[in-house]
């Protein structure tokens, strides 16, 4: 097998820890792709997965290789590309992460008009409520709200949002507008993604940070159907600043206790590779970052872009 024949070998298994996954998707026995994996690491003279019963991780060096292999292999396609007679076009495949909402919202349309510009990308998203690990799930670019750990991959801040207490003008009026964190205690509580009970929110004030233990009356799956409540008159929810922008910019709901909100959490273009990155990756990351340090709803205030429209720029 050739060398680069096994470097693709060995992302597959890298990528979704399993022989027989990887064998699937190349389309190979089980027994072939454990032996062109041996064969690598015989040639390389480093134990490059570590294998149970159950499954297969990486080792140091062989996460370390599974990068490079990724990155070298991405340069083969688009030197294959440009020498089949693509003129510099980009090509090639990416996975792209972001939140559920953030992702439909903000970056669904910017990977739509990234598209439209190289037709020759093809782009997977994973748009989920879950910290994705962009090593382990071959993910190219990721959108992180809240502050990074320390890490090898690079990041960009293109913007931040306001985690927000909220309530409809007709709820405030009937029911009056809460001055401090305390007085949540006598109102209605919309939670979202916590079980029935008390749920803890942090304020912000000149004695610091403080928390108020509050029991929601309603507990929804997620945010977008406490919004929902919200907006019906209902009771009060605490969602990110982007989430609830559209209904803000409407009327439909109001900000109470602005001035003990935390302070505005971090957005960040998430990516690997660096300088080495690929160009179809290097052409997304400057696109998204662009776009989104122009959208107003990004820096505290504005309404989401709505029906897929462009934001400014």
């Amino acid at each position: 097998m050739d060398r680069l024949r096994a470097m693709a070998v060995f992302v597959q298994v890298a990528e979704r820890r399993s022989f027989a996954a990887a064998a699937r998707r190349l389309g190979m026995s089980p027994p072939a792709v454990s032996r062109a994996i041996a064969a690598l690491e015989d040639r390389l003279g480093a134990r490059l997965v570590a294998r149970t019963t159950r499954s297969v991780r990486l080792t140091e060096a062989g996460q370390r290789y599974y990068e490079d292999c990724r990155r070298i292999l991405a340069d083969v396609e688009e030197a294959d590309g440009a020498a089949a007679g693509a003129h510099g076009e980009l090509r090639g495949q990416l996975l792209v992460t972001a939140s559920v909402l953030f992702g439909r919202l903000f970056v669904l349309p910017i990977v739509m008009r990234f598209l439209d510009a190289h037709p020759g990308v093809a782009i997977r998203t994973l748009f989920v409520d879950r910290v994705v690990n962009l090593v382990e799930e071959g993910v190219d670019v990721a959108v992180r709200i809240g502050e990074l750990p320390s890490s090898t991959l690079r990041a960009q801040r293109v913007g931040s949002v306001r985690r927000i207490v909220c309530a409809s003008p007709d709820y405030l009026a009937r029911h009056g507008v809460p001055r401090t964190p305390d007085e949540l205690r006598r109102h209605r509580i919309v939670a979202a993604g916590v079980s029935l009970g008390n749920t803890e929110w942090r304020f912000a004030g000149e004695a610091g940070s403080a928390a108020v233990t509050l029991e929601p009356a309603l507990v929804t799956t997620n945010n977008g159907e406490a919004l929902d409540a919200a907006v019906a008159g209902w009771g009060l929810t605490r969602v990110l600043s982007y989430q609830a922008a559209a209904a803000l910019a409407a009327g439909r709901l109001c900000v109470v206790l602005e001035e003990f909100e935390p302070a505005p959490l971090p957005i960040h273009v998430v990516h690997g590779e660096g300088r080495r990155a690929s160009a179809k990756l290097r052409a997304f990351v400057d696109r998204a970052v662009r776009e989104l340090r122009e959208h107003p709803a990004l820096s505290g205030g504005g309404a989401p872009p709505r029906d897929g429209a462009p934001s400014s720029g």
